[in-house]
């Protein structure tokens, strides 16, 4: 008997009086200490499945048919109240948000220790105690004090971390993980990844594992399930549907995830042709940046001498992990930022001077791509006033011309002319992030920074965005600076990189030179966590 056997499932979501199917009679199945990928793009329906398991689908949410198999014991009909016992005990959730997922007025000891109370496991010493096993177990350094801690206080992987913390404290059978590593730099990926392989040897868990990293299901599941439109295009073990897909459609995922079909390294000599007409073949350079922020009475060095040149019509890309100081340099370039000292030059222009209007035409030359599209698009208001509004303030064109250009650059970027109505919340996070860079092109601006501009997005999706990226840069002659985690994507876009540690700049080069023969012992073992066919990455 499986553990989990999903017969015939069929979710709706009902919105405006009308019912929208997200999942559509699929069935799999799950057994003692496998792990199961389910793989698919946005809107597919791998998270509305992985939430019906365990019965939390919001209010507008319902499991319309089918049998939910825990044990041999349907739970699709239980109630919210009866499912309670199952939920913790027999199966954990390992969301997909640390930051949204943790509440953060209550200290991380008693958030964790809430599941061990509401299944009775002790009494408050006990529970204590329990506690602090727990952290210790999932790696946090100094358990008892990050127990006394609030989420704030803790970076996003020790979060992610409390999170598996509360999934295992009952030891249950079956752990749901929706995207546990997403937002999460490699190396802190592959330790949170080896976590979860770890404690499945320890205590036979099984996982299913909701992800859309190709990368990361062909490493870490025993079976693959590819989803779309709420159907199952096919499922079976993960080597042999890897090896000889036989949809169409897991065909081109695959195509399209960088880390497990790695495209040729681009060749730099394009961008220096790029530039041969102007007096600087650069289009940004920057020297001995430095950025300190005050902390109390200390200050602290984010960015620490940090040294590039971008040729004109290239990428550039920063890499490392968060808190590395990568983002402040990206915002020092946009002028979002001051630096403490050094210099930043676009075109000629140092960029710390331009005050007024000279300031303003700077911005319009330099755009910036925010890494939480979120928390960067107005909620108020429509899609089609959020992508104008850029046209709007530097009086480019009439309203008949805005509407034009506003509806190219959401065909541009892969998006539906129907949600020009809409509002950001009405969009996914990859469609969000569409709209912020359709913002972005909207002024033609001849400098990009993209900061983790692709990191929310499926991988087809990323792919699109990618050749879009490129083919713009091609037409236009526009130059980026790309900053990102994901060593597969920058892999694939830059022409150069700077691998960034703790404020400096450890290594510097063309992108094969990096990635083939990387000189810094920190570069090596970046490249050593990118999931996927790594060998194939680095030599």
């Amino acid at each position: 008997m499986s553990l989990l056997e999903v017969r015939g499932l069929t979710v709706s979501y009902r919105t405006h009086n009308q019912a929208h199917r997200a999942v559509n009679g699929i069935s799999f199945s799950v057994e003692p200490g496998q792990v199961l990928a389910i793989v698919g793009e946005s809107g597919s329906g791998k998270s509305t499945t992985a939430h019906a398991i365990i019965g939390l689908l919001p209010a507008n949410g319902s499991v319309d048919t089918g049998q939910i198999l825990l044990n041999g014991t349907d739970i699709a009909g239980w109630s919210a109240k009866r499912l309670e016992s199952v939920r913790g005990a027999q199966v954990g959730l390992i969301p997909q948000d640390p930051t949204s997922s943790l509440n953060p007025v209550r200290t991380i000891g008693a958030q964790v220790g809430e599941v061990l109370r509401i299944h009775r496991h002790g009494d408050r010493r006990t529970i204590s105690r329990r506690v602090v096993e727990l952290l210790t177990r999932v790696g946090l350094p100094d358990p008892e004090l990050r127990a006394r801690q609030y989420p704030h206080e803790l970076s996003g992987g020790m979060r992610q971390r409390v999170l598996i913390a509360i999934a295992i404290a009952m030891q249950p059978q079956l752990i749901i993980a929706d995207e546990p590593t997403s937002a999460l730099d490699v190396t802190v990926q592959r330790r949170i990844l080896d976590l979860i392989d770890d404690l499945r040897a320890e205590f036979g868990t099984a996982v299913l594992l909701v992800t859309h990293d190709l990368g990361v299901a062909a490493e870490r599941s025993n079976r693959l399930v590819v989803m779309r439109h709420g159907r199952i295009e096919e499922q079976g073990e993960t080597h042999a549907v890897l090896a000889h897909p036989e949809a169409e459609y897991t065909r081109q995922l695959l195509r399209d995830a960088p880390s497990l079909t790695p495209r040729p390294f681009r060749s730099p000599a394009r961008a220096a042709d790029a530039g041969s007409s102007t007096p600087s073949p650069y289009a940004i350079i920057a020297r001995d940046l430095v950025k300190e922020f005050q902390i109390g009475r200390t200050p602290f060095r984010a960015v620490d001498g940090v040294s590039f040149e971008v040729q004109r019509g290239s990428t550039h890309a920063l890499v490392g992990e968060s808190g590395s100081g990568k983002t402040t340099t990206a915002r020092m370039v946009a002028r979002f930022a001051t630096p403490t000292s050094g210099s930043v030059t676009i075109d000629g222009t140092d960029v710390s001077r331009p005050r007024g209007e000279e300031l303003r035409q700077l911005r319009r030359r330099v755009q910036l791509v925010y890494q939480n599209p979120a928390g960067s698009l107005d909620p108020r208001q429509s899609i089609e006033d959020i992508v104008a509004e850029p046209l709007r303030n530097f009086r480019l064109t009439d309203r008949a011309g805005r509407g034009r250009r506003v509806r190219d650059l959401i065909d541009r970027v892969a998006l539906p002319q129907t949600v020009l109505d809409r509002k950001p919340r009405e969009l996914s996070g990859g469609q969000r992030q569409r709209v912020a860079i359709a913002r972005a092109l909207a002024v033609d601006p001849q400098v990009l920074v993209l900061d983790e501009a692709v990191s929310a997005l499926d991988v087809t999706v990323q792919a699109q965005i990618l050749d879009l990226l490129d083919g713009l840069q091609r037409e236009l002659g526009l130059t980026y600076l790309f900053i990102s985690h994901d060593l597969s994507v920058v892999r694939q876009i830059s022409d150069t990189v700077s691998v960034m540690r703790k404020g400096h700049i450890v290594e510097t080069g063309t992108t094969q030179q990096v990635f083939q023969t990387p000189r810094h012992d920190y570069t090596r073992e970046l490249l050593a966590a990118v999931p996927g066919v790594v060998a194939d990455l680095v030599a």
